[in-house]
């Protein structure tokens, strides 16, 4: 996937006014952040990004947070009306998916995809395709990017299988500092088991697909194909046609790759290019 046009030009505070909300449930039901933390079986960190607005919380974190209020979907509702503030109509159903996907594969040719990126680096992309866009305007396009990753921190995250070509990792986006910010931030990302990343080196020779896409898993079952486009947007398709034939063109993209961990290796010598 792109992620290069899946932001809508309002800004949103979503994350923001969810987390005051979240603060405010938990000063009324007396904990601190460490009990509140215990209370629905998050870590202290999270409850901490949730209230200061850094990420909009999880599906299941809202369902966590009616469960310990003894409040029956209202947090969950409250929190699915926010998260769609911002997005674009067209990109909606693919926020929906990814939120409660089981797994995520996803080839990225040209940028790495949104739950990869970095706040810079994806400032950086944002900023490339709308330049004619006000500070406040990108920033708030970012947040909304960022608040995305929430789905990794959750307590059952799915499991996320990136297929990258190597030329993404050599695009000096933003600048040499911001790439190894970034790719520094995805090796870092490697160490978790709900996380594999499999370079496309360019010695592979041509690739089996020359665009970016996101296959979604419900159940662990491929149940959704996501694809976009500079100028119509993105759209999901799941006929039983399409996805299979993204399975098997993931698989040929998958073995084609580096293993993951010459795919370690390959990253960290580029980022020794970016000092």
């Amino acid at each position: 996937m792109s992620e290069s046009v899946d932001q809508s030009s309002g800004p949103s505070s979503a994350a923001e006014f969810f987390g005051e909300e979240v603060r405010l449930l938990r000063e009324s039901l007396g904990f601190s952040q460490d009990g509140f933390a215990e209370k629905i079986r998050y870590s202290q960190p999270q409850i901490s990004k949730v209230e200061s607005g850094a990420v909009l919380a999880s599906a299941a974190f809202a369902e966590a947070l009616d469960n310990a209020a003894g409040t029956p979907g209202v947090y969950t509702r409250l929190r699915a009306r926010l998260s769609k503030g911002g997005h674009p109509s067209w990109f909606e159903p693919y926020v929906s998916l990814e939120e409660s996907a089981s797994g995520v594969t996803d080839y990225s040719c040209t940028f790495l995809m949104g739950l990869l990126q970095t706040h810079d680096y994806a400032a950086a992309i944002i900023r490339a395709a709308f330049p004619r866009e006000t500070e406040e305007q990108i920033r708030a396009r970012v947040e909304l990017r960022i608040q995305r990753q929430a789905v990794l921190e959750r307590a059952n995250p799915p499991l996320l299988w990136v297929i990258v070509h190597e030329a993404v990792l050599r695009a000096r986006v933003g600048g040499a500092a911001v790439m190894q910010a970034q790719l520094e931030h995805l090796t870092a990302l490697m160490q978790s088991p709900h996380v594999t990343v499999q370079v496309l080196p360019y010695k592979a020779g041509a690739a089996p697909s020359h665009l970016p896409f996101t296959l979604l898993a419900s159940d662990h079952t491929p149940s959704a194909v996501y694809t976009e486009t500079p100028t119509h947007g993105g759209q999901v398709d799941d006929s039983a046609g399409v996805v299979a034939g993204a399975v098997a063109m993931f698989d040929r993209l998958r073995m084609a790759a580096a293993s993951e961990d010459e795919s370690l290796e390959l990253i960290c010598n580029i980022i020794k290019e970016c000092v």
